[in-house]
Order: structure tokens, then C-alpha cells, then sequence
């Protein structure tokens, strides 16, 4: 039988389509076929001539039972969960199969925030300080010990969906309302003030063979109001940026990464103290794997699927200039009547990618998730505050124009 991969793919307005045909691409230069776990009735061009199969991906029992057909059929080497919320379920695949990767305790020191924060303190770093809101009283009392705002957010979430910051107890009452229910699944942490950064990683048998630290230019949690964006941080580091993609190696290691790649993400307090904020075992969600490619040449989903089925590859990453990229989005509401393209943003100076995910027709509504945007680009600048610059220039530029059932 030939030597093959599965890989677990979520065809959502592109998100992952780059990474999907990295890996496949990957595997087919070493000679490995790709086999795609698809959602329950899902479709997608790029998956033509894979065999495919499908399972309601929201359920783990149906996940697992779905690989274990493939298993049958394809004994797969790998599992490669491309978006966040399949790296426990593949992880439980793999033990159920003896398949090498992140083991279901692995992974959840990368998917649960309760067990990662814990984990984290163990290892000696600093993370937030936090409380489980068993009681809207008890989040009340962690709320006047460490001072508000708060944040409220799912142990288990992804893209600041369901998440909250509550700057005083008439917030709390109103979040409360909303999250009661299903406050089991919810955690209350101190809110962290500072400079956001992230880290991305690729490792070879617990070994960084590479890493790019990036600076946000905005408070995450603020993304209905602020345009999302990060810029690469690969000159001149600080000492305390130092500090961050040091502990991002010892929090990688003492998770249980072995070969694989993150996204990690850390908060630079107005102190000078770093703090730990979340680490996920897939790649950097967003556009930030296309500005990895526009600024290293390496996309990060194929360099995981070379380095777990070569063991002696190493990512050819160049280094370049700092390279920036930032979500596009709108202020309007409704159905779209024009909206600018991929080709106009690529006539714009300094862009070196774009994608728009939008398109005359249709609505757009607030957003819900980090996430919810219309599109992405990617440009270069000598610096950080050069290429803020010129974020401001391409939103200047970028045209979205809506009407809405009541005009």
C-alpha cells in the first residue's frame, strides 16, 4: 500500500484553502497521496482526485469513526488538523490508531485554556490571573481583587468568539445574562494591558528550526472596532521580545510538542513583564500564514506536513524585510453594491498579497469572531511604524459600498 496522509479540512471562505494545497502539494513531492476528512456534506474544488470522506466534524464520535474508514482503507502516517478545533479530536484519532503527533493530554495543553494556564504556571511562566465563574458573585469578587475589566471567554474558543471584556459590574450582569447557562464552558481571567505580540513555529524533534515574532498593531479584543493587524518583528528585538520567543520555546517543549507547528501569543505589559496569553498546535490563523509566505517564502501548513514525513528537512525561510499584514473591513452594513478587488489592492505600493473574501451581493453583517472579515493583504516597509503607515494607505484606498432593505 502506498504511503499516505490525511488531512482534516474545513473549506470556509479560504481560509485554509492555502494551507490545504501546502500540505498536499508537500506530500506529493515526497510521494505520500493526501486523503481529505471533509465536513458532513462538504464540498470543495480543490479536493477533486483525493479521495475524500465526510463526518459531522462537530461531533467526535463521528470524527473518530470517519479516520478509522480511512485507517481502513489508506493507513495513513500523519493527521494534519488544519483548524483549531480538530487538533483534540485528531489528536484522540491518532491514539486510537498508534498514528505519531500530539496525544490527546499533548493537545490539550494547546486547546483548553484552563490546562494550558495551568500547564504554563507550571513550567515557571507568567499568564494571567484567572477564576472560573462558577458564581456571577465569585466573578464579581475576582473582578474587585484584580481590578476591572475582566475578560470572559470560552476555555475551549478560537478568534475571540463568545469572548467578553467587562469593565464594571453592570457589564458582568449583562454578559451573566448571556453566558449563564453555559458558564461551565467559560473562564474569567485578569485583563492584561500591553503590547500584544505572537509567535509562529515549526519543530523538529522539540527543536525550533523556525520562529517569527510579530507585533499587533491593535488590543485583539477591540476587533469591532479596530482593523486587525500584526507586522513581523525581525530586527533589532528588544531584550524583553528576546524574552518572549525564548519562553515560546520552553512553553512548545513543555506542552509536548514534538514536530509540528504553533501560534503562540504573549502580552508585553507596560512593566516590562511578559505574560502568557495562549498557544494553538496548527498554524497562525487569518492571513498570517500568506505574510509568512510573502515575507519568508515558506508557508508554514507545508513546511509541518515536509518536517513530519522527512525527518531530515529544514525550512528554507529567507529573512527579508519586515513584513506586515492586516485584515480588511467595514464600517457598513448590508448588501454590497461595489467593493474593491484583489487586482486594485495589488496595484497599491508596497502590497505583496491580497485576498478578498467578499463580493458584490453579499451582506455583511457585525462581526462575531475576530475573524469575520471581508479579506486580508500583505505588505512590506522598512519598520513597524512604516509599515503602519501604509495600512492606512491601503484602508484609505480599499472601497466598500452597501444598501441596506430600509434604503
Amino acid at each position: 500500500m502506498s504511503r499516505s496522509i490525511l488531512v482534516v479540512y474545513r473549506p470556509e471562505a479560504g481560509r485554509y484553502l492555502a494551507q490545504f494545497r501546502a500540505v498536499a502539494e508537500a506530500a506529493a513531492d515526497l510521494g505520500v497521496q493526501t486523503v481529505v476528512l471533509l465536513p458532513e456534506g462538504g464540498q470543495a474544488a480543490e479536493t477533486e482526485g483525493f479521495p475524500t470522506y465526510h463526518a459531522d466534524l462537530e461531533d467526535t464520535a463521528a470524527f473518530r469513526a470517519a479516520v478509522a474508514r480511512v485507517v481502513a482503507d489508506h493507513r495513513p502516517e500523519r493527521i494534519f488538523p488544519l483548524f483549531e478545533g480538530d487538533v483534540l479530536p485528531a489528536a484522540r484519532a491518532r491514539r486510537d490508531h498508534g498514528i505519531p503527533g500530539l496525544t490527546p493530554d499533548e493537545a490539550l495543553n494547546f486547546r483548553d485554556k484552563n490546562v494550558m494556564h495551568r500547564r504554563a504556571e507550571e513550567l515557571g511562566v507568567r499568564v494571567a490571573r484567572s477564576t472560573r465563574p462558577d458564581t456571577v458573585g465569585a466573578v464579581a469578587e475576582f473582578a474587585e481583587q484584580v481590578g476591572y475589566p475582566v475578560v470572559v471567554k470560552p476555555y475551549a474558543g478560537w478568534a475571540c468568539g463568545s469572548t467578553y471584556r467587562v469593565d464594571d459590574r453592570a457589564a458582568l450582569d449583562r454578559v451573566w445574562a448571556q453566558m449563564r447557562d453555559d458558564r461551565h464552558e467559560y473562564r474569567v481571567e485578569e485583563f492584561v494591558s500591553g503590547a500584544e505580540y505572537h509567535v509562529d513555529s515549526l519543530m523538529r524533534g522539540t527543536q525550533i528550526v523556525f520562529e517569527q515574532l510579530s507585533k499587533y498593531t491593535y488590543s485583539i479584543l477591540e476587533y469591532k472596532d479596530e482593523p486587525g493587524g500584526t507586522i513581523s518583528r525581525k530586527y533589532d528585538l528588544t531584550e524583553q521580545e528576546q524574552r518572549i520567543v525564548g519562553l515560546n520555546a520552553e512553553i512548545l517543549r513543555g506542552f509536548g510538542m514534538v514536530t509540528g507547528v504553533a501560534h503562540a501569543e504573549f502580552f508585553l505589559t507596560d512593566a516590562g513583564e511578559v505574560v502568557f496569553g495562549e498557544v494553538g498546535a496548527r498554524a497562525g490563523g487569518g492571513s498570517i500564514v500568506p505574510a509568512v509566505i510573502a515575507g519568508r517564502g515558506i508557508n508554514l501548513a507545508g513546511e509541518w506536513c515536509r518536517l513530519e514525513l522527512d525527518a531530515a528537512h529544514t525550512p528554507d525561510a529567507v529573512l527579508g524585510p519586515e513584513v506586515g499584514t492586516e485584515y480588511l473591513g467595514s464600517s457598513r452594513f448590508g448588501t454590497i453594491t461595489d467593493i474593491s478587488s484583489r487586482a486594485e489592492l495589488m496595484e497599491l505600493e508596497n502590497v505583496l498579497d491580497a485576498d478578498v473574501w467578499k463580493s458584490v451581493g453579499d451582506v455583511l453583517a457585525p462581526p462575531t469572531r475576530s475573524n469575520d472579515v471581508l479579506g486580508w493583504y500583505v505588505c512590506s516597509g522598512r519598520d513597524f511604524e512604516d509599515i503602519s503607515a501604509r495600512f492606512k494607505a491601503v484602508r484609505d484606498a480599499f472601497r466598500v459600498r452597501t444598501v441596506t432593505e430600509e434604503e
